[in-house]
């Protein structure tokens, strides 16, 4: 303690008094991420300038205080959660930005959100493809940190394949820049990518050079509705069969559609009058309701076991008008083949009540249950039906809600298992039930996580996933790079157990 206070009191000599706080409230904020897990920092840091961090990093390392970077907090996994009484580095300020529409290239700070960077590019005929459910919060920074995927993943790829160069500092202080804005560049390791997806544990991103694609002129979207899960997942795996890859095909599960319906129906209902017939007839005919989608047991909610409640697919094409006109044609083949209810005739002011639609389904998983457990698990092509069929088998044996949704397209599904913490049986059922799942993606061949990154609330599966000589080489090269283990320590390969963290119960900027 005595260590701490001296470096606190080094650290904020050197600083500003605008370039820290220790206000137990504005700590509070930056003490969790959306995990809703709190620790408590003892400083939190808004450094004006690179010479601050130099100085932030120098101390740190002298005092060996541990210290974790945040933007916009928006992370599912804990990964900017910061250690007990550490420090945090707040960039969420630093958004300068530049788009340089002629080397179709975007000049970063890691405060940027994606959806301010994906709005200067459109003013240039350009777009930024990655785009996670949070894109209006979620900063280049964090999403450069855990290499995030989102919705557009199989056409356009992840975050890792439009980074050109970044620049920040080594965990013991010293500024390096990896890469430049070239279009090429092949001098030396590529140190760059160590960074991507390292969250946080390797370096301070300060600045990001990143490539930028021209907006493609036209899209069109297919709204398709099936009677059961197992046609939409069917379905989507026929329009890939074909030879097709969509710019998105988000898949919701029944009980997804349950939730997320029944959410909105109690926050919005008008909203939902607008949804096209396809849909509306579900919502109007009064299946998806509290009644028949969920059901109430001991004050409650939970998804019931009525079969009346569809899955559903987004899909969404783009490209060059005859192009989309083409896709959409061979989608429309496909989708026909499982289900007559669908809608390709939609406006753009509907097509954004659905895709807010999805992006709200993440906050109504809290309609089946106060707490969850949720996976963005990855899996093979010819996986993705085992893998719905296991995730309907934990539910039938456990009991507990287990909606998913995802990114059909490159398989990539977001599982949950929601329950009630307060209850020990129950929330020892749902701790075996992730764990189940987890094995069993592995036995697929696929990953532990696709876009969210490890953190704390995959930590324990770290070992499924890696041997322990690649293990070992992580370990090697994060001691080499940060000898003092400061920077966002107790992640990754060091085991903890998210079922039993205390969930906070706050209300978040992106919750609806």
């Amino acid at each position: 303690m005595e260590s701490l206070q001296s470096a606190i009191e080094a650290v904020t000599t050197l600083l500003d008094p605008a370039e820290y706080t220790t206000d137990p409230d504005q700590l509070y904020v930056a003490s969790m991420d959306n995990l809703r897990y709190s620790r408590m920092p003892s400083l939190r840091i808004f450094p004006k300038d690179e010479g601050s961090i130099a100085a932030v990093m120098r101390i740190a390392n002298q005092y060996k205080v541990p210290l974790t970077v945040r933007g916009a907090g928006s992370a599912t996994t804990g990964t900017t959660t910061p250690a007990e009484k550490g420090w945090v580095l707040d960039l969420s300020g630093w958004d300068n930005l530049h788009v340089d529409p002629v080397a179709r290239m975007a000049f970063v700070q890691p405060g940027v959100t994606l959806g301010k960077l994906d709005e200067a590019a459109a003013e240039h005929g350009l777009a930024y493809p990655p785009d996670p459910g949070s894109k209006a919060y979620s900063t280049i920074g964090g999403t450069i940190a855990t290499n995030a995927g989102g919705m557009r993943g199989a056409k356009y790829g992840v975050t890792r394949d439009y980074v050109i160069s970044l620049e920040g500092f080594l965990p013991t202080g010293e500024f390096v820049r990896w890469g430049s804005n070239l279009r090429k560049f092949s001098a030396g390791f590529n140190l760059r990518d160590l960074w991507i997806g390292a969250e946080g544990s390797l370096g301070i991103i300060t600045g990001a050079v990143l490539k930028l694609l021209p907006k493609p002129p036209a899209q069109a979207t297919c709204l398709a509705v099936f009677d059961t899960a197992h046609s939409a997942l069917s379905c989507s795996q026929e329009i890939l069969r074909s030879g097709n890859t969509p710019s998105a095909m988000e898949f919701l599960d029944t009980q997804t559609v349950a939730c997320t319906f029944d959410f909105w129906k109690r926050k919005s209902p008008e909203l939902l009058e607008q949804l096209p017939e396809c849909l509306g007839k579900w919502i109007k005919g009064g299946h998806v309701t509290r009644d028949s989608g969920l059901e109430t047991v001991d004050n409650k909610t939970r998804a019931s076991s009525v079969t009346s409640i569809p899955s559903v697919l987004i899909i969404e094409v783009d490209g060059r008008p005859r192009e989309v006109e083409e896709q959409l044609t061979a989608v429309l083949s496909c989708v026909e083949t499982f289900t007559s209810d669908f809608a390709t005739a939609i406006d753009e002011q509907t097509v954004e009540l659905l895709w807010k639609l999805r992006r709200s389904c993440s906050q109504a998983m809290f309609q089946l249950g106060p707490r969850k457990l949720n996976e963005d698990v990855v899996v093979p092509f010819d996986s993705q039906m085992a893998l719905l069929e296991f995730v309907e088998e934990l539910n039938a044996d456990t009991g507990l809600p287990t909606p998913t949704f995802g990114h059909a397209a490159d398989g990539n599904f977001h599982v949950h298992v929601m329950y009630d913490a307060d209850d020990p049986h129950v929330s020892r059922t749902a701790e075996h039930a992730i764990k189940r799942l987890m094995e069993k993606v592995i036995e697929l061949g696929g990953a532990i996580s696709g876009e969210h990154g490890i953190g704390l609330a995959k930590s324990p599966f770290f070992e499924l996933q890696h041997s322990e000589s690649e293990i070992q080489a992580m370990r090697a090269i994060k001691a080499t790079l940060d000898p003092n283990n400061i920077l966002n320590p107790g992640k990754l390969w060091e085991p903890s157990e998210p079922w039993s963290f205390p969930r906070e119960d706050v209300r978040m900027p992106w919750d609806h």
